[in-house]
């Protein structure tokens, strides 16, 4: 008989959780979890010419559930997942969904317009526009060359 290691799904989760907080340390995003580590929302974002765009995966989360906060130029996400029925009611045999509090921490640039923030929760998708400070877009100015 052969023996084959088997790595838990837990393993694969808390090495990509470490990875994860390497990348927020480095890009001093301030990531602030609690609870499981695991229910974690994915977060993209995204910078354009004139606005950060912030998505963040939170399946299965109410909108009322959420809540984003501006305090000191972190933006916070933070809420719960709730499971709606309790698993000691069934047998299952394999249960890979978390459930339980969740929170995200970002520090925002200063060239951030922070009194127009705006925030919208559409099918488990949290998106939150971050507008620039109009001083600090790109300006374009043509030189002539002589």
């Amino acid at each position: 008989m052969t023996l084959v290691k088997c790595t838990p799904r837990g393993s694969v989760v808390n090495f990509r959780n470490e990875f994860d907080k390497m990348f927020d340390t480095f890009f001093n995003t301030g990531s602030m979890e609690t609870g499981l580590a695991a229910i974690s929302p994915a977060v993209d974002i995204e910078e354009n010419e004139k606005e950060f765009v912030l998505t963040a995966e939170l399946p299965g989360t109410k909108k009322d559930d959420v809540k984003v906060n501006l305090k000191e130029n972190m933006l916070s996400i933070s809420g719960e997942k709730s499971q709606e029925k309790k698993i000691d009611d069934k047998n299952y045999r394999l249960n890979e969904r978390m459930f339980g509090k969740f929170e995200r921490s970002f520090r925002l640039p200063d060239s951030t317009d922070q009194e127009h923030i705006s925030a919208e929760f559409k099918h488990g998708i949290l998106t939150v526009t971050i507008p620039k400070l109009k001083e600090s877009l790109a300006k374009q100015v043509e030189i002539n060359v002589k």
